[in-house]
């Protein structure tokens, strides 16, 4: 999800189909990672911290095999790691350990998965800027990494380097980790966040840091919630949208570029069945399958053809119909009805997954692994 920028050219994206054979994909900072329907793990681009997972540091332009052979029932990008679950019940994560990201105890960089420390029953793991967080079948969430804005939610401001459980009242479930904070809802559908909050991104008004879970205002019942670079949203029970949090880029979809640090609807009636946000700007999917994204747009992450950003859903290019999406730095990507990978936007370190370089402004087909 959640990277810096750097400059590259903007080309329309290549015609054709594409015959990726992933089941999921997941876009980070600078890198993007797929998995099968049969739980193998596939990554590609920036790999300068081994956030690919391949025993190497070497970047990739093509889906390159992670390490090890494990099969994963899930997978979550950082800014520059990864982690996922597989399945022996353990969670694993790889690259990036200078704050304690990884959870393996020590801040020293992997590049091949290495299991989160304290054999915890994980359900499911999310990789954020420099923190990580899962949750556990009993409803217990755990997070580890960097902790300056309390993005552990442990009451403290101590980065750790192995899990610890975050102070709740309720049980979690849907974790999100977004560039210094988290986020994650009940099985009753409220939404909580902690960590970093003076954009405005933990939805509870307040405008400033929390380093233990506070509830969103407005009392909306949420699916899922998912936390971006500095700004947060949510689909709710109903199929309502709502994003909150800094908004310079228009990445809250509401036509206006104010911050907002309490959930607001994103302007428009349609009725989504999913949503990612990524570093400033946000996609969101609708129940039959039409993709939209807005906010910033410099290099194509938007998808519409265009580099211009935008502060209401525009409608991603090509008429294709997805059944998921994922929102990165500055880069987007997607799996069709038909079991198709295509990504759009950023392209300067192969994080597209096209085997070229040049950014794209409209859905350009995977490679295949």
């Amino acid at each position: 999800m959640l990277a810096a920028s750097a400059c590259g050219g903007n080309e329309e994206g290549p015609s054709g189909p594409a015959t990726t054979v992933f089941a999921s994909i997941l876009a980070g900072g600078l890198h993007t990672c797929g998995l099968t329907a049969g739980g193998e793990a596939f990554c590609w681009g920036l790999n300068d911290d081994g956030q690919l997972g391949d025993g190497t540091t070497s970047g990739r332009s093509v889906p390159t095999a992670v390490s090890g052979g494990r099969v994963f029932t899930s997978l979550s990008t950082g800014t520059p790691h990864t982690c996922g679950v597989a399945t022996d019940g353990l969670a694993y994560c790889w690259g990036q350990n200078e704050r304690g990201q990884l959870g393996d105890g020590t801040v020293v960089n992997r590049s091949t998965p290495t299991a989160v420390a304290g054999g915890l029953p994980l359900e499911s793991v999310a990789a954020g800027g420099t923190h990580s967080c899962g949750a556990a079948a009993d409803g217990t969430a755990y997070c580890w990494g960097d902790n300056a804005n309390g993005q552990l939610g442990d009451g403290t401001n101590t980065s750790r380097e192995l899990p610890i459980a975050v102070v709740q009242a309720v049980e979690f479930e849907g974790m999100s980790a977004g560039l210094a904070h988290s986020c994650a809802v009940t099985p009753d559908g409220a939404g909580y966040c902690w960590g970093r909050g003076r954009g405005g991104q933990l939805g509870n008004e307040s405008g400033v840091d929390q380093n233990a879970p506070v509830a969103l205002r407005g009392g909306l019942q949420f699916a899922l919630l998912d936390a971006g670079g500095l700004h947060t949203c949510g689909v709710t029970t109903a199929g309502e949208l709502y994003c909150w949090g800094t908004n310079a880029s228009g990445q809250l979809g509401n036509g206006a570029n104010i911050a907002l640090a309490s959930p607001v609807r994103v302007a428009t009636e349609a009725s989504f069945a999913m949503m990612t946000g990524g570093l400033e700007h946000t996609c969101a999917l609708t129940t039959d399958g039409t993709a939209y994204c807005w906010g910033r747009n410099d290099r194509g992450q938007l998808g519409d053809g265009s580099t211009e950003n935008g502060n209401i859903p525009v409608p991603v290019a090509g008429g294709l119909r997805f059944r998921s999406l994922t929102a990165g730095g500055l880069h987007s990507c997607g799996i069709t009805t038909s079991g198709e990978a295509f990504c759009w936007g950023a392209n300067e370190s192969g994080q597209l997954g096209t085997g070229s370089g040049g950014d794209l402004r409209q859905p350009g087909p995977v490679s295949n692994p």
